[in-house]
């Protein structure tokens, strides 16, 4: 449901009776109008997820109170959680090297309000995708990486994401692996699309991979970056069926349209405060 001033909750912690009560009750007890309830229960971890959302209109709790009016339910139960609001519009940067397919998408969905959000900047490593950054009117920076220079080229990306005040970092097909320094500055909060179904043929040249391995589906991942190369928390998938007639050509023709949907999904639900990632897992409310 979308509201343009309206507050999202998530919420995880150990599982114990009287949860969503308490949670409730807390809301109404400031006068909230709930737009939208989902929770989920992982009985092998003894987990509580839960992502709440109401309306601000008529709550009358200052939402700069609200964390303190709700420490003490937080602490009680022993929760991890975070509060968003839909009057602030996240800020996210774009990655990208040559292949612009997933680009395009993204800056389509954005031009046209399926992506709520502010995209400040686009970082590559190459000049081929600079028209587009400029036919959209974000500016568009490029950083050359090599073996030799990544650690200055990375004080340059974070140079950037750092006075642009970027909240997400989405990588759409750029060909270079982040450091873990890198990572560890944005904890969930670097979205990459893999050109395979995970955790089969991770790494380079997956399609090649794919097709000497005569497989009959080929698929595409969108997943949170961690330290370890496409390992981290996945958000999304999506396969096609493919058969002995197609050749590596036709697999990366028909995985380009699987990359750019996943992709594009991923970012929309880290936008609109769906995903809860915990023990590299992921929880996508409704």
């Amino acid at each position: 449901m979308s509201n343009k001033h309206s507050a999202t909750l998530l919420v995880s912690c150990p599982d114990s009776q009287g949860l969503v009560a308490a949670i409730a009750n807390f809301l109404l007890t400031y006068n909230a109008n709930i737009l939208h309830a989902d929770q989920h229960q992982d009985a092998v971890e003894n987990l509580f997820l839960m992502r709440i959302q109401w309306d601000l209109h008529g709550f009358s709790l200052p939402m700069e109170s609200f964390a303190a009016a709700f420490a003490p339910i937080a602490e009680k139960h022993n929760m991890s959680w975070e509060v968003s609001l839909s009057s602030r519009k996240p800020r996210m940067a774009i990655f990208v090297s040559k292949y612009e397919h997933c680009l395009v998408d993204l800056l389509h969905r954005w031009r046209i309000g399926e992506l709520d959000c502010d995209i400040p900047l686009i970082v590559s490593n190459h000049e081929d995708c600079r028209g587009l950054a400029e036919f959209h009117g974000i500016p568009y920076h490029v950083i050359s990486v090599n073996k030799d220079n990544k650690e200055q080229a990375e004080a340059a990306q974070w140079a950037l994401l750092e006075a642009a005040e970027v909240d997400l970092i989405v990588l759409a097909r750029y060909m270079q692996v982040l450091s873990h320094k890198f990572v560890e500055r944005y904890p969930h909060c670097v979205i990459n699309i893999h050109h395979s179904f995970l955790p089969a043929f991770d790494g380079a040249k997956p399609y090649h991979r794919a097709f000497a391995r005569g497989v009959k589906l080929i698929g595409a991942t969108s997943h949170y970056v961690t330290e370890i190369l496409d390992d981290g928390p996945i958000i999304e998938q999506e396969v096609m069926r493919i058969s002995h007639r197609d050749d590596v050509d036709d697999l990366i023709q028909k995985g380009r349209d699987l990359e750019r949907v996943v992709l594009s999904r991923a970012v929309r639900w880290h936008l609109e405060n769906r995903i809860l990632a915990y023990n590299n897992k992921t929880v996508i409310f409704d």
